[in-house]
């Protein structure tokens, strides 16, 4: 998730990187993007963006895009949620899993498979991560693996070397059941993932038999795909199935998304309210205590040991995702004696139900200083108005939900794109995180597909289709995927005018 997927060169050179930027811009002046690809063009709403391709995944909810490398090829990967459609390669409805895709030549994405659920209880299949052999420390070297969630009940090894023919090898793990029945989320769950391919280590989100919260961290073992290992579960004080007395505010909705970098853990719970950002120790975490008799047994001691510092949101804001961005050289701070080097996290406050029609508090994006890890602190946020888009007005949810994951030379440290909802994908200039600043945007048009969302708005209901921009990702060329969640499809996008300037300059 956090490094260019391997098969050539992981870091591109700037010159490269242009390069392939500019082919494809005069690829699609020249030849154009196919009829499905227009759609989505004509009524779009854009800032220094521009649609390259487009794609409907059979009109399914889709949550989390991840682009792998194979050698020349780019495949793209498409967690979905819950639900089904008709599948016109089969001639079946299926219910929703994962979509692969062939974005080698973006203007024209090709559908490869959509990968149902394993078993009747499954429904949706919203993160995937991908890892080559040569790269995990006891895998194939001629294989390429595949980790996803399937549904809310496990999560599950596949064989992706053949992106069109998936092979599964096994259940990693099946989630257990919650002693807090009345979640409104149910007993059990699975949720955002992360694999570092170069330890192995799985960092998954789920549901530890007796945990008094559905989402837990689960750590696995996965430097060898074909002999996985679970090696504990982790949560924050309170959740531990031997707490006793009411269950903490914060534990709301539990784990959203595990960020690992190095040795550091930047942890988010509560994505859009009663939120939580920990940092962790990844060595404390994955060893546990030495002077315990059981380090990894889950006692208030054995959580708080990893832990370098808490920060606690207000009640109506959450840590979606804190995605770390060290080294920043501050522009206003060079020449200052100390700290014109400074450490940040970027941690999006997801906006949920309430959105709809601006119905409950705003959420916003917050940049967080972690120069010093032990005390963080918010130094800057970022939003987008409600005018002149009107996006109160227009149906759907209005705020930020994530940051691209990726990272990538030319947009680390210059800039950020977050996934909007009804506001599309926003580009924001971050070289100066005490000042973040929007230089582009792109809101696509709603189509036939597109559902609607329905709320109460002074006792009367309203119901509107509006874009729900989901998550958005980069891959190693520059290009912008965003897919949506109320069942618009895929777009796939480039940069022009400042925007483009701007990662030009590294």
């Amino acid at each position: 998730m956090l490094q260019l997927d391997r098969g050539i060169e992981p870091v591109l050179r700037l010159s490269s990187l242009l390069s392939i930027l500019l082919l494809v811009g005069c690829s699609s002046q020249q030849e154009g993007i196919s009829d499905t690809s227009t759609v989505g063009a004509n009524n779009a709403e854009a800032q220094n963006m521009r649609l390259v391709g487009y794609h409907d995944l059979q009109t399914r909810s889709a949550y989390q895009p991840v682009v792998h490398v194979y050698g020349n090829r780019r495949i793209l990967f498409v967690g979905l949620h819950a639900g089904e459609a008709f599948n016109p390669e089969t001639g079946l409805t299926e219910v929703n899993g994962l979509s692969i895709l062939d974005v080698t030549n973006p203007n024209l994405p090709t559908l490869l498979k959509h990968l149902p659920p394993t078993g009747l209880e499954a429904s949706g299949s919203q993160h995937v991560q991908i890892c080559d052999g040569d790269v995990l420390p006891e895998g194939d070297p001629d294989r390429v693996y595949m980790v996803r969630t399937n549904g809310l009940v496990a999560y599950e090894m596949f064989d992706v070397t053949n992106p069109a023919e998936p092979k599964f090898m096994s259940t990693i793990g099946v989630t257990g059941f919650s002693s807090r029945p009345e979640s409104s989320r149910g007993i059990r769950e699975t949720h955002k993932i992360q694999w570092d391919c170069e330890t192995g280590i799985g960092y998954f989100n789920g549901t530890p038999e007796g945990w008094r919260v559905t989402r837990v961290l689960q750590a696995f073992d996965l430097s060898n795909p074909e002999e996985t290992r679970h090696i504990r579960d982790f949560g924050l004080v309170g959740w531990e199935p031997t707490a006793e007395g009411p269950l903490p505010a914060y534990s709301v909705s539990g784990l959203h998304q595990p960020f690992i970098l190095g040795n550091r853990m930047y942890i988010g719970y509560g994505s859009g309210n009663s939120g939580i950002l920990q940092i962790l120790d990844r060595e404390k975490f994955l060893n546990g205590d030495p002077d315990v008799e059981d380090p990894f047994e889950p006692t208030p001691e054995n959580l708080l040991y990893p832990q370098i510092s808490r920060l606690d949101m207000p009640s109506y804001w959450g840590v979606h995702t804190a995605k770390p961005m060290l080294g920043v050289e501050v522009p206003d701070y060079r020449g200052d004696v100390g700290h014109s080097v400074r450490d940040f996290l970027i941690v999006p406050s997801e906006a949920g139900g309430s959105a709809v029609y601006c119905r409950g508090v705003r959420d916003v994006v917050f940049f967080i200083d972690i120069t010093e890890e032990s005390n963080p602190y918010p130094v800057s946020t970022f939003q987008v108005s409600d005018e002149p888009g009107d996006y109160c007005g227009r149906g759907g949810r209005f705020g930020p939900h994530s940051v691209h994951d990726a990272y990538h030379p030319a947009f680390d440290h210059t800039l950020a794109l977050f996934s909007y909802f009804n506001a599309g994908v926003r580009v924001v200039d971050v070289r100066n995180p005490f000042q973040p600043v929007e230089v582009g945007y792109y809101v696509p048009e709603t189509t036939e597909d597109t559902i609607e969302l329905c709320a109460e708005v002074n006792s009367i209901e309203r119901c509107d289709a509006a874009i729900q921009t989901n998550n958005v990702n980069i891959d190693d060329r520059g290009f912008v995927y965003i897919v949506d969640r109320s069942h618009t499809g895929l777009h796939i996008l480039e940069l022009t005018g400042e925007a483009k300037e701007l990662i030009e300059l590294q």
